[in-house]
């Protein structure tokens, strides 16, 4: 037998087993429970022009966020929660792009071309009506039978970014191929997930990956542009915060029901994901923490209802308008007053004097 044949059927071996493996680890043990938070909820403003994409997260310092406890996704149960710390979300757009930003605290690990043994995070959209949150979509349909039409309905928009082969505050993503570590995946529940512009039956040259991201860790030392030649980058266990930016179109081209699509005014429904690899045991893909255990709703605030505290400038402007206004229209009342008076009859001069 030559190596070709040999070399291939090794590959299709290793698939399996992979994906194998990945069914195998998302079976759950026990009945699904789950007591969300009913207060959590982001609220995406129309805050134009103050974000920069870079990872850092000096410029969401005036965004508000939620903090969410992370939980294990097959088990959220609060003894077993992230020891860490907790995840801020915090969301804005600017009339066209939606931003996130994701912070969380963690020691500094980091291994270069080892996803597994590098901090991952993921986002979560609902785009189907009947996709559920537990089971990414929930659709019953195995890997063999789940398809477009027996699974219309449960899709959900996943975007996820490890950051094993990526640069911190560098760039990746927003182009037709999936860029390094930044994925765009859609799912009808774990065992039948697929990258946009691919689908069971093949691929579709009109989808792409509209997400763009970058990643940072508070422990970096200020650097002008750190290269790829600067791994690791930063100091083993070192305390910290990791940050997570990302931006995306509120619409996309998306003709597939691949991507969740964000209308100004309306709500969406979200999660968050979060992999660590905790004692440095590399992590594996059902042993996440995500920040609920159900949707998390997101306002798309419009512009005209996201009204924000004047500056000092403004205020007095605004007083100084309201004064002048006032007086002009007392000046009007008393001109009008002196016009309904009789007016004096003229006296002329005696000639005398």
């Amino acid at each position: 037998m030559s190596i070709q044949p040999l070399l291939q059927l090794l590959l299709a071996c290793l698939a399996v087993f992979s994906c194998g493996h990945f069914v195998a680890s998302h079976q759950e043990s026990g009945d699904w429970h789950c007591d969300p938070d009913d207060e959590a909820r982001i609220a995406a403003e129309f805050r134009p022009g103050i974000v920069t994409l870079d990872g850092r997260a000096d410029d969401w310092s005036n965004v508000d966020g939620f903090e969410f406890p992370l939980r294990p996704a097959l088990d959220p149960d609060e003894d077993h929660q992230y020891k860490s710390g907790k995840m801020t979300v915090k969301a804005l757009h600017d009339g066209k792009d939606v931003y996130f930003t994701l912070q969380v605290d963690g020691d500094y690990v980091y291994s270069k071309g080892d996803d597994h043994k590098c901090p991952s995070v993921a986002l979560m959209f609902q785009i189907g009506d009947s996709a559920t949150y537990h089971n990414m979509g929930g659709c019953k349909e195995s890997s063999d039978t789940c398809n477009s039409t027996n699974c219309r309905g449960y899709e959900v928009d996943i975007m996820h970014f490890s950051i094993a082969n990526s640069i911190p505050g560098r760039l990746y993503g927003g182009n037709s191929v999936n860029s390094v570590g930044l994925v765009d995946m859609y799912s009808w529940n774990p065992h039948c997930r697929n990258i946009d512009a691919s689908a069971p039956s093949g691929n579709d040259s009109t989808a792409l990956n509209d997400w763009k991201g970058a990643w940072w860790h508070s422990s970096f030392s200020t650097h002008p542009g750190f290269i790829e030649d600067d791994s690791p980058y930063g100091t083993s266990a070192e305390k910290g915060i990791y940050y997570f930016e990302f931006s995306r179109p509120l619409r996309t081209t998306d003709l597939l029901q691949q991507d969740a699509q964000f209308s100004i005014g309306k709500s969406s429904k979200f999660s968050a994901a979060f992999w660590y690899p905790s004692d440095g045991n590399p992590w594996h893909g059902s042993a996440h923490y995500t920040i609920s255990c159900d949707w998390i709703p997101m306002d798309v605030i419009s512009g005209l209802t996201s009204q924000h505290k004047a500056a000092p400038g403004n205020a007095a402007s605004l007083f100084a308008f309201v004064l002048s206004s006032a007086a002009f229209c007392v000046s009007i009342f008393v001109a009008y007053m002196v016009s309904k008076n009789k007016s004096i009859p003229f006296t002329p001069i005696d000639d005398r004097l």
